[in-house]
């Protein structure tokens, strides 16, 4: 049973950067995929990006190049590195975990594959 908090969201001018924690307790060792998901307003969950603990990390096409997945396995804790922020990144951004076994640990995949989903951390980005 895998619980997420996450922490770090906050308002930020467009162009910012921001970067996004979360801390997992009661992780599962092993082979396993974490990712970020978001709700902007008005729309449904997309995946955001995903990593595997091999390093391998997949980001939707929305935020390629501009947003940054990383973990610190020692420290249980996943990250989220939002650069380069519009207005349309404005989102309720959660962490998740606990992928279904046989799903793929991409972007794509972060809504239908991870069982477990933090709250959530508010990024506000304005102009």
């Amino acid at each position: 049973q895998v619980q997420l908090v996450e922490s770090g969201g906050g308002s930020v001018e467009t162009g910012g950067s921001l970067t996004l924690s979360c801390t997992a307790s009661g992780y599962i060792r092993g082979p396993h995929c974490m990712g970020w998901l978001r709700k902007r307003p008005g729309q449904n969950r997309e995946g955001v990006a995903a990593i595997h603990n091999d390093g391998t990390a997949s980001y939707a096409d929305s935020v390629k190049g501009r947003f940054t997945i990383s973990q610190d396995a020692a420290k249980n804790t996943l990250y989220l590195h939002l650069n380069n922020l519009k207005p349309e990144d404005t989102a309720m951004y959660s962490c998740a975990a606990d992928w279904l076994p046989g799903l793929p640990c991409d972007a794509d995949t972060v809504i239908a594959g991870a069982q477990k989903w933090g709250r959530g951390a508010q990024v506000t980005v304005s102009s």
